[in-house]
């Protein structure tokens, strides 16, 4: 396996980590309707609680998505630049 191959493995597991505990983010708050709702007790408080299951790796989600676009950088500067030029506003909002 060459180093190029390597690189682009280490990207894709870094991209596939975050995608899969992003996912999970993106579930819980989907499903807020649902699991936040109580048929007795407070509405709220059931909601704070699926809210505090992800509260812990909110931001170490992030960090994924953060150290694969510093390999590609590092790795893969063309490929970065296209990628991220095109994706300059959404990274900014």
């Amino acid at each position: 396996m060459g180093l190029q191959q390597f690189w682009f493995v280490v990207v894709a597991v870094l991209f596939l980590g975050f995608f899969v505990l992003e996912g999970f983010d993106f579930g819980v708050g989907m499903l807020m309707a649902w699991l936040g709702r109580a048929a007795t007790g407070d509405i709220e408080a059931h909601r704070r609680a699926v809210l505090n299951t992800i509260g812990p790796v909110w931001d170490g989600n992030e960090v994924w998505l953060i150290t694969a676009g510093g390999a590609m950088f590092a790795a893969f500067p063309h490929w970065y630049a296209t990628v991220f030029s095109g994706l300059y506003l959404p990274l900014l909002a």
